[in-house]
């Protein structure tokens, strides 16, 4: 389980970006950050990761405090993040993509096939193109890769922002099925960032709704079934 509290983040020590926001993501459920344009919910991310230090609050991982914890250890203790913007190397195989993922235990060659093997078995069409340059797969292929790549490490819980960003409709809705097989198969906890409400709240277990950096209100994604009032909230 993630919990935040109480938490103030920004780019700059007196000016907060996020403030005194509260968001618990439950194990093994898809919780979902809505909310405009510049309200803060990649800062969130990033923050969470360890890419910005708070200016105030706390964030929890399992009950455990974060704070100070290098982003790197963060990922030892099964934190994931895959951002808006792929960050594959499209220069490289897709196998050697995946094994970027591997970095923090590169001398364990056994656990590296091992999780090569998952991914593969997770995601078939990747065997097939273990061996083709990353830059040659379809948006749909790519966040694949992205998210086998992230799954490398184990984690516990995935930090996702805005993963079907720049896609078509068709590959978005790939995309959010890896998703939902994510938390379902494995029993993973997904804190989702989406500008897309409709498809977010199609999947979302749980939703947060920030306004001006701060929270504005939430409750369960059944109770956000009324697209005209999402799509109030959101704009």
């Amino acid at each position: 389980m993630l919990e935040i509290k109480d938490l103030y983040v920004g780019y700059y020590r007196d000016l907060n970006i996020l403030q005194n926001v509260t968001l618990t993501a439950e194990s093994g459920k898809i919780t979902t950050i809505l909310g405009a344009n510049g309200v803060g919910k990649s800062t969130m991310l990033k923050a969470i990761y360890g890419f910005l230090t708070p200016n105030d609050g706390e964030i929890l991982l399992d009950g455990e405090s974060i704070l100070g914890v290098p982003t790197y250890e963060r990922i030892n203790k099964g934190l994931a993040y895959i951002p808006q913007q792929p960050g594959l190397f499209r220069w490289m195989s897709v196998e050697e993509n995946l094994m970027v993922g591997a970095w923090t235990f590169r001398r364990d060659r056994k656990r590296i096939q091992r999780k090569l093997e998952e991914n593969y078995e997770r995601f078939p069409i990747l065997y097939d193109k273990r061996k083709q340059m990353t830059g040659e797969l379809s948006g749909g292929q790519q966040r694949m890769v992205e998210i086998g790549r992230t799954l490398m490490t184990d984690p516990k819980v995935i930090l996702v922002d805005e993963p079907t960003a720049g896609l078509a409709k068709l590959l978005s809705e790939e995309v959010y099925q890896m998703l939902v097989d994510l938390r379902d198969d494995d029993g993973l906890t997904i804190l989702l960032v989406d500008q897309e409400i409709r498809e977010a709240l199609k999947i979302a277990d749980y939703v947060y709704v920030l306004e001006l950096g701060r929270n504005k209100f939430e409750g369960p994604a059944e109770d956000f079934q009324d697209l005209e009032k999402a799509f109030w909230v959101g704009g």
